[in-house]
């Protein structure tokens, strides 16, 4: 598909006001890739980073950049090796590792990055879930959460942990979460059995628990010593090089050091994502829904705190 598309663009590293809607060539689909039609994407941490300037030294100073990792839409042209979804099938996916771009009409990606999106869920709607993958990884996979545990999730109201709270319940857990007090309402909306407000409840006050999933990167000694015999916690988010390097070194606490990684989901994640929605134990949390022309809005919405769920770009 030849032509020029709209996308978000930076001309150089800064504040949200950096962002712009320009206009790129549409990109041209390698054999193995489907062309995407982007319906919506929304805004990440990562990419608060990336536009800061903050992981300058991965990603060069050659402007204009793009931004947009993840995304929800429709195919618009199947991958010539006859692999993966047909035209007209509604997905969803992600960029793979270092790459950004969905935040643009249209986004080239392998079709090892993207999955059928769940039946009856507005394509807009389901761009706030692919950061779900995430909360599977972390809570299946890395923590091994079993039925009957209990399970504390920072920043439960967040982009990653209001999917961390409906998944936590739908594996059996006993969930309790930590947000701002303006969002303990959405959180046991999610289905948190407890939810307090952490600028007024500190590790001491919340007992013990077997799995703890960190999504601040802050005080995590603290919070690992909430771990019971055979407890684990996961973390997703490193707000120091201090931070980095307790959980680098937290392997001498055995089976109760920092589990870690960086999230790069492929196919099966995504296909997993769709059954945990269709099942009814995932459902989306949208904060605000801005068009691609605002995507410095959404940025500063993001930065700004407080988020119920995630800040989503409308691009069609």
């Amino acid at each position: 598909m030849a032509g020029e598309m709209r996308a978000a663009l930076f001309d150089r590293y800064g504040a949200p006001e950096v962002l712009y809607e320009g206009r790129v060539p549409v990109p041209v689909a390698k054999a193995d890739e489907v062309l995407v039609r982007v319906h919506g994407t929304s805004v990440n941490g990562g990419e608060l980073y990336a536009r800061r300037g903050r992981l300058g030294i991965l990603l060069g100073r050659r402007f204009p950049k793009r931004i947009g990792i993840d995304f929800a839409g429709e195919v618009v042209q199947a991958a010539a090796t006859g692999r993966g979804p047909e035209v007209g099938a509604h997905v969803w996916g992600s960029l793979p590792r270092g790459r950004f771009g969905s935040a643009a009409e249209f986004v080239a990606v392998h079709v090892r990055q993207v999955a059928r999106s769940p039946r009856g869920l507005d394509l807009v709607e389901a761009s706030a879930l692919p950061v779900g993958t995430t909360a599977i990884t972390a809570l299946r996979d890395k923590a091994r959460l079993k039925p009957g545990e209990r399970l504390l999730v920072r920043g439960g109201a967040g982009g990653v942990g209001y999917v961390a709270v409906q998944l936590g319940k739908a594996m059996g857990a006993h969930v309790t979460a930590l947000a701002s007090a303006k969002n303990l309402d959405l959180v046991h909306d999610l289905g948190a059995d407890e939810a307090f407000d952490y600028a007024t409840t500190g590790p001491a006050e919340l007992g013990s628990f077997d799995v703890v999933m960190d999504t601040a990167g802050s005080s995590l000694p603290a919070y690992r010593r909430l771990l019971g015999p055979g407890g684990r916690m996961v973390s997703i988010a490193f707000d120091s090089p201090a931070t980095v390097a307790y959980i680098l070194g937290s392997v001498v606490f055995g089976s109760r050091r920092v589990r870690f990684f960086s999230g790069n989901p492929r196919h099966d994640l995504f296909r997993d994502l769709t059954a945990y929605v269709e099942s009814g134990a995932l459902r989306p949390a949208v904060d605000t829904t801005r068009p691609l022309a605002d995507i410095a809005g959404a940025h500063r919405a993001l930065e700004a705190g407080g988020v119920r769920g995630k800040h989503v770009v409308r691009v069609v």
